[in-house]
Formats: C-alpha cells, structure tokens, sequence
C-alpha cells in the first residue's frame, strides 16, 4: 500500500511541475487530439469486428 502512496505522490509532484511550468494547456490540447483519434479508431474497429471474413 505505501508503494502505491509513493507512486500518487509522484504523479502529483509531475501534475504540479506542468501545472506551474504552464506546459498543461499545450499537453491539454495534445490529448484531446490523441482521444479523438482513439475514439475514431476504437469505432472502426468495431465496425470492422462486425463484419464476417471474406
């Protein structure tokens, strides 16, 4: 359990440092971008699983 604490603690101190450094908006914007694209590719691959092999 305390491995756990540390590793949250950790995430936190990298959260704060792009927090202050202003660097949020930019990654902000980079994953709304990456979650698109998961989301188009998610779709397309469930259309695709739904057809039969040719």
């Amino acid at each position: 359990m305390f491995s756990w604490a540390i590793a949250f603690f950790l995430l936190a101190l990298v959260a704060a440092f792009f927090g202050f450094a202003g660097i949020a908006a930019s990654a902000a914007g980079i994953a709304k971008i990456v979650f698109v694209v998961a989301l188009i590719l998610a779709i397309v691959s469930l259309v695709a699983g739904r057809r039969p092999a040719v």
